[in-house]
C-alpha cells in the first residue's frame, strides 16, 4: 500500500525538500501540501492522507490546533509533528491534540521514512531527547504511577520492551513471537492500561519501574 503523505510548513523550501525525499521512495506519495494549519485541514479534508507532517508555527492557526481539528474529523490520519523546538509543553499539547510522533527537523531523511512508516503501521514514535523530556515531566508528577499488576508476565514483557522504545519488529525479534502476537499484547496493554497509544505505554512503563 502506498502512503499518502501531506506536509504542512510555513517555509516552502523545506516542503519541498521534503516533498522530494517522500516521492523518491516507492511506497510513498505527496497527498497535498498546506502552509498554515487553516490549510493543512483543508488539505486533509479533500485528499485524506494516511499521514501528515504537521509543523507547529505557522501563521494564523498553529500546528497544535491544526491537529486537534483533524483528529476531530479524521481519527484515521496520523499525525507526525515536525519541528526545531523541544520545549515541554509543545510535547504535551501534541499528544494531547492527538498526535502519534514527534521529530525534530534535524532529524536525518531516513529517520523521518521510518516515522513515516511506523506510524502508518499503527506505532507512536518520538524523537529520543523529546522522549527523554516527556518521561521527566510525567514521571515528576505527584500523581499515582499506573499498575502493571493485572498484566500477565508476557505483557510486562512487552510493556519494558515498549518502554525502552523497541518497534513491534524488533520486540517480535527479542521474544521470538509474530508480529500478530505482539499486536495482539499490544492492544491488550492499551485496554488494561487505559493508555491512548503507544507514547502512553511508554509513560506506563517508566511509572511503573519497569524501565530505569
Amino acid at each position: 500500500m502506498t502512503i499518502r503523505v501531506v506536509i504542512a510548513d510555513d517555509q516552502p523550501l523545506l516542503r519541498h525538500s521534503l516533498a522530494a525525499v517522500i516521492d523518491a521512495n516507492p511506497d510513498m506519495t505527496m497527498a497535498g501540501e498546506a502552509g498554515t494549519g487553516d490549510e493543512a485541514i483543508l488539505v486533509c479534508a479533500s485528499q485524506d492522507p494516511d499521514v501528515v507532517l504537521m509543523d507547529i508555527r505557522m501563521p494564523g492557526m498553529d500546528g497544535i490546533a491544526a491537529t486537534h481539528h483533524i483528529m476531530a474529523k479524521h481519527p484515521s490520519i496520523k499525525i507526525i509533528v515536525l519541528t526545531m523546538f523541544e520545549l515541554d509543553e509543545y510535547v504535551r499539547a501534541a499528544l494531547q491534540a492527538g498526535a502519534c510522533g514527534f521529530l525534530l527537523k534535524d532529524a536525518h531523511p531516513d529517520r523521518l521514512l521510518d516515522a513515516i512508516r511506523r506510524v502508518h503501521q499503527g506505532e507512536s514514535l518520538l524523537a529520543p531527547s523529546v522522549l527523554e523530556r516527556l518521561i521527566e515531566v510525567y514521571v515528576s508528577r505527584p500523581t499515582p504511577a499506573k499498575t502493571v499488576g493485572s498484566l500477565t508476565e508476557r505483557e510486562t514483557e512487552v510493556l519494558t520492551l515498549v518502554g525502552h522504545g523497541l518497534s513491534n519488529d524488533e520486540i517480535a525479534a527479542r521474544l521470538t513471537i509474530s508480529i500478530k502476537t505482539v499486536k495482539t499484547h499490544i492492544g491488550h496493554l492499551l485496554s488494561k492500561l487505559h493508555a491512548r497509544d503507544r507514547a502512553h505505554l511508554v509513560i506506563a512503563a517508566y511509572e511503573s519501574d519497569l524501565v530505569r
